[in-house]
């Protein structure tokens, strides 16, 4: 646990901020009602669809749980710290309840951070907001990650019809039977990418478990008996948004369009359900994945920014 007794607030009260391996279930419930409240307030999510995952479910290896409380334990703060990249510096998540910011907190929070981490970290600001970009200034920390959200609508869609290379067949997921196969092509796919490359079998039945999964929208494609690609979509049914929630193609399978006709297969298979816009994210820098999404009539509608320590 660490603490800053000498920070008080307006009303004299003590801020402390408390370290945690797992958090019981009612602390992970408290933190899910602050990150809401947040979302309600910022028009979007401060912590991932991971690391809120990763609030559940017991002990994660390489997690750490941030919690600022005020007064006699309030919640106000609260901050995620994941070091299992072997390589890259931990990667954190943070967000003060939105009453309760402009007195420190934030900076207290990302001071915490730094010190767990042994001042090797990368933050995301979701959003790039103003209030993020300044936080992360205060920290030391300089921008060396874009990851766009782009959008298009799916009323009247028209898409040319996927053509699929020679031998390739596409069915949908099976759960109990496709994990495996999965988990491979996926690992192969995103060998470069930190967070979707290293997805196990934990991550992937955690989200099997939530009530947004659909196997009907879980597009395997298949060559010889063996899964050469997907593309998994996600329907936010509050939101009427539905989401390319990940496209990955087999390496010796890029090239061929393949990628191109699964978007295409599930953006069609979202139509049909009446989502009238659809959404997905991409880093920046990927200009070959920009491009395709940009012929497809998706444009940029926000973006996501990460901070990291100087290396």
């Amino acid at each position: 646990m660490t603490s800053d007794d000498s920070a008080r607030q307006g009303q004299g009260q003590a801020r402390t901020i408390e370290t945690h391996a797992v958090l019981a279930p009612e602390r992970a419930e408290a933190v899910l009602d602050l990150l809401a409240e947040a979302a309600r307030h910022d028009g979007q999510q401060a912590v991932s669809e991971q690391g809120r995952l990763q609030l559940r479910g017991g002990r994660r290896t390489g997690v750490s749980h941030l919690l600022l409380t005020v007064g006699d334990g309030e919640l106000v703060g609260y901050a995620q710290l994941e070091d299992t990249d072997p390589v890259e510096a931990p990667a954190a998540e943070l967000v003060v309840h939105p009453a309760h910011r402009g007195r420190g907190h934030g900076r207290a929070l990302g001071s915490a951070l730094l010190a767990t981490s042994g001042k090797r970290l990368r933050v995301w600001a979701h959003g790039g907001h103003a209030a993020a970009r300044h936080l992360a200034q205060v920290l030391g920390l300089t921008l060396f990650r874009e990851l766009r959200q782009m959008r298009r609508p799916l009323t009247g869609l028209d898409l040319p019809d996927p053509v699929l290379p020679p031998g390739v067949s596409v069915r949908t997921f099976v759960p109990g039977q496709d994990e495996s196969a999965w988990l491979a092509v996926n690992a192969a796919a995103f060998a470069h990418h930190p967070e979707q490359g290293s997805l196990t079998e934990r991550d992937l039945a955690d989200r099997e478990a939530e009530p947004w999964f659909d196997p009907a929208g879980f597009f395997l494609a298949e060559r010889a008996g063996t899964v050469v690609g997907f593309h998994w979509t996600k329907v936010h049914a509050e939101e009427q948004l539905g989401e390319v929630y990940v496209v990955g193609v087999a390496p010796d399978a890029q090239g061929g369009g393949l990628g191109r006709s699964l978007t295409t297969i599930g953006l069609r298979h979202l139509a049909a359900q009446s989502i009238p816009t659809a959404m997905l994210y991409v880093d920046a820098d990927n200009k070959a994945a920009v491009t395709v999404y940009e012929r497809l009539g998706f444009t940029t509608y926000e973006t996501d920014l990460m901070y990291r320590t100087e290396t």
